[in-house]
């Protein structure tokens, strides 16, 4: 179970995270080709600007660069540390065009407007790409490259100035006049505010990284309830099979829905057996194969003439069976079934060449599990069993298909097909009982 589990969300985490990361370099690629269109469209719409063959080389190389790892993901050339690889040449690329790209042709404007002016909010989108991945290392990956390479291109332009001022050269009490000495400066390089840009993307780089952690925890607990599911499933379905091969399968089903064992319940229902007239002699006159597999045929037919009219076969005996009507599973107008299951079952018995005799008696019945732990099997007690297997012998003598007792034959005599025949003694029980047959 554990390592099904481990696979499963292995591959199913692989997948997401392919596609997340998909996703994010199909967005970088789409702001470096945006980007690419832009300053090709700049130079043809303002003539004053001059597109350099190096800055349209570039992003037609990060384009490139994206493009082919998508192609790469989940193939047998993707490696995990190229993701890692693109994001941080990607940071460094942002940071790279904030200390190097010239912000004025004037030479003596400073690089440092470029930090004043735009921010380091260009770099957030890269963050938030990297949480589509599910990696939390890779959202820290890049928020801590972010602020090293944030922080490299702020201090080479910083170097690159013969003087320069910060908020340290801020009088303690100063007036609007030294505000605007200071701070609107052309030579104002503001420390304080890279810091505190920093700040930001170090706390949003863990927040992000802390919630796609827990994205991925809640991902792989959906995976496991996944696949408790599927186990579950498998599991009843197997027992189902199992147990349909050895108890009815109405009483399979209950046992399978509910794992507490059905509870011994008194019932009044109709108890029905069937027996086929004369298959000693064929079983004499054939070998056993074709013994067993015409016996078998023939109970699966009348198996199934006993289900469509709401009772359930609850054993086999010999070449016949004992089924129930209202117990344990509930059927209206229970006799009525019973006897309209009889009939059925004289008609398909003939089709497969067999005739066949029915008890059936109506009364208390009592269903429920016996047995010990390692054995038990559902079973049925009660009078009407024990009469419904007496009429049917009785039948045999009488030459009768279908034989009903009084409860039966009362609850049912409303109808041209049942018709009594009087009273007879039962092996068993005492005195004479009344007894109806149906045709």
């Amino acid at each position: 179970m554990e390592d099904t589990f481990e696979r499963e969300s292995t591959a199913r985490l692989t997948r997401a995270e392919q596609t997340g990361l998909r996703l994010a370099l199909a967005c970088r690629s789409a702001a470096t080709g945006a980007a690419f269109i832009w300053y090709v469209l700049a130079a043809i719409l303002f003539p004053e600007v001059t597109p350099r063959l190096a800055t349209i080389g570039v992003l037609l190389a990060f384009t490139a660069v994206g493009v082919a790892h998508v192609a790469i993901i989940g193939t047998t050339y993707d490696r995990p540390w190229i993701k890692f690889v693109i994001y941080g040449l990607d940071v460094c690329a942002i940071c790279a065009v904030f200390a190097l790209v010239p912000i004025s042709r004037a030479d003596d404007v400073p690089q440092i407007i470029a930090f004043r002016a735009y921010g380091i909010y260009f770099l957030f989108p890269l963050l938030a790409m990297a949480c589509l991945s599910l990696s939390w290392r890779l959202v820290l990956w890049t928020g801590g490259t972010i602020i090293a390479a944030w922080w490299a291109a702020f201090i080479w332009v910083q170097n690159q100035m013969g003087s320069y001022l910060s908020w340290a050269d801020m009088p303690t009490n100063a007036t609007r006049a030294e505000y605007e000495n200071v701070f609107l400066s052309i030579d104002f390089i503001g420390r304080g505010n890279r810091i505190e840009e920093t700040g930001m993307v170090f706390f949003a780089t863990l927040a992000l990284a802390a919630a796609v952690y827990r994205a991925r925890a809640v991902f792989f607990a959906q995976v496991a309830a996944d696949i408790e599911r599927q186990r579950e499933k498998s599991l009843r379905e197997r027992v189902s099979g199992l147990l349909g091969k050895h108890v009815p399968e109405a009483i399979a089903t209950r046992l399978i829905e509910d794992d507490a064992p059905l509870k011994p319940q008194r019932t009044r229902g109709t108890a029905l057996v069937m027996d086929v007239a004369g298959f000693t002699a064929f079983s004499a006159q054939h070998s056993p194969e074709h013994v067993v597999e015409t016996l078998d045929k023939l109970l699966s037919d009348t198996a199934k003439v006993v289900s469509e009219n709401g009772g359930v076969v609850l054993s086999y005996l010999g070449d016949g069976f004992l089924a129930t009507f209202n117990t344990p599973v509930s059927v209206a107008d229970h006799e009525a079934a019973a006897v309209a299951a009889a009939k059925e079952l004289v008609a398909v018995a003939k089709t497969n060449g067999f005739e066949v005799r029915v008890g059936i008696a109506t009364g208390d019945l009592v269903t429920g599990i016996v047995g010990n732990e390692t054995r038990q099997s559902f079973t049925v007690y009660g009078d009407a069993v024990n009469l419904a297997s007496r009429l049917e012998g009785l039948g045999k003598e009488l030459g009768v298909s279908v034989l009903l007792d009084e409860p039966t034959g009362r609850a049912t005599g409303n109808t041209a097909d049942v018709a009594r025949l009087g009273e007879y003694p039962i092996r068993g029980v005492y005195g004479q009982i009344e007894v109806f047959a149906a045709s």
